[in-house]
C-alpha cells in the first residue's frame, strides 16, 4: 500500500431517498432536519472544521443539491435588511457563521452508479487528491463531544501506511443485531478482518465494536467502489470496499472518543434530538421539565 498524505478534504454524503422519513423528505433532505436551530448537516460540517478540515464536498441528490447550496452560500440579504431596520442585527450572526464555516462544494451523486452508500463517495472521486487520504462521513451519524474526524486524523499520524482507518464504538449486546460488528484481524495492532452486518444472534457477532459512518479512506478504495462490486440487495456498500482493502493492506480500527448518535430513522432522530438539546442547548432545563413524568 502507498503512503498517503494526511487528509485536508472531507466527503459528506446525503444522497439517498430517506423513505423512512416520508413525507417530509419529499421536500427537504434528511440531513436538513434540525438539531436545535441547526440542521444535522451543519453539525457534521462543524465536526470536520473543528478538526481542521475546511475543504468539504457534500454529495446530494439532484433535488437536495440546490437546497444545500442555498443553505451554505445564500446571504439572505433581505433578512439582514429587515433585521437592521428592527435593530436586531445580532440575530444575523448565526447566518454569517454558516457562510464563513468552510469551503463547501455540493455535487450530485453520479446517476450511472448503483444505489448504495458507497456510490456518493465514489461520486466525489474527481474532487479528491491522488496523493492524499480523505475523510468520509455519513450525515445521519452525529458525534457529540470529541468529534471522530479529529480522532481519525490523530490515528493517521500514528498509522501513515494505513489503507483505511475506521471509527468504532463499543455497544451493548441488545443492539448488536442492528449494526455492522467489527472482527479484528490483529487485536494488538487493532487491524480489521471484516465486518459482520446485523448479526442475527449475539454469538454471530465477533466483538462488541460497532462500525458506522466515520472513515478515513485512501484513493485505493476506489479500486473497489465500482458498479461490478455490488453486494447485498444489489447495492454498492462502503464496508464491502473497506473489507477488500483489509485483505491487501492494514485497515486500522480506532475507538471513538465521543458519543455516537444516529438519526437514520424517525425514532432514533427524536432520541438524538433530545440528547443533543439536553447536552448542548441553553434551554435544556425547559426540556427536562417537559420530560418529567406526570405526578
Amino acid at each position: 500500500m502507498n503512503k498517503y498524505k494526511t487528509p485536508t478534504k472531507a466527503v459528506i454524503t446525503d444522497a439517498g431517498f430517506a423513505s423512512r422519513y416520508l413525507p417530509i423528505t419529499k421536500t427537504i433532505p434528511k440531513a436538513m432536519l434540525p438539531m436545535g436551530n441547526k440542521p444535522v448537516m451543519q453539525l457534521v460540517v462543524e465536526e470536520c472544521v473543528n478538526a481542521g478540515i475546511r475543504d468539504i464536498i457534500i454529495v446530494a441528490s439532484s433535488d437536495g443539491k440546490p437546497i444545500y447550496e442555498d443553505y451554505f452560500t445564500n446571504p439572505v440579504k433581505k433578512v439582514l435588511q429587515q433585521l437592521k431596520s428592527q435593530n436586531k442585527e445580532d440575530r444575523y450572526e448565526s447566518v454569517k457563521k454558516v457562510l464563513e464555516l468552510a469551503n463547501i462544494t455540493v455535487i450530485e451523486q453520479d446517476k450511472n452508479l448503483p444505489y448504495g452508500n458507497g456510490s456518493p463517495i465514489a461520486s466525489a472521486r474527481p474532487y479528491l487528491n491522488d496523493d492524499e487520504a480523505f475523510v468520509a462521513l455519513y450525515s445521519d451519524d452525529l458525534i457529540l463531544g470529541v468529534g471522530d474526524v479529529a480522532t481519525l486524523l490523530v490515528a493517521h499520524k500514528k498509522y501513515p501506511d494505513a489503507a483505511a482507518i475506521i471509527a468504532a464504538q463499543e455497544m451493548p449486546q441488545e443492539v448488536w443485531h442492528r449494526y455492522g460488528m467489527i472482527a479484528l484481524k490483529n487485536e494488538k495492532k487493532r487491524t480489521l478482518s471484516h465486518i459482520v452486518e446485523k448479526p442475527k444472534t449475539p454469538e454471530e457477532s465477533p466483538s462488541n465494536l460497532t462500525s458506522y459512518g466515520r472513515y478515513l479512506l485512501t484513493p485505493d478504495v476506489f479500486k473497489y467502489l465500482v458498479p461490478k462490486n455490488t453486494g447485498l440487495d444489489d447495492e454498492l456498500w462502503t464496508v464491502d470496499a473497506i473489507t477488500k482493502l483489509a485483505k491487501v493492506g492494514d485497515v486500522y480500527v480506532t475507538n471513538s472518543r465521543g458519543k455516537w448518535l444516529t438519526t437514520g430513522d424517525p425514532k432514533n432522530y427524536v432520541a438524538a434530538y433530545l440528547q443533543y438539546v439536553l447536552e448542548e442547548e441553553d434551554y435544556a432545563d425547559v426540556i427536562q421539565e417537559v420530560l418529567k413524568p406526570n405526578k
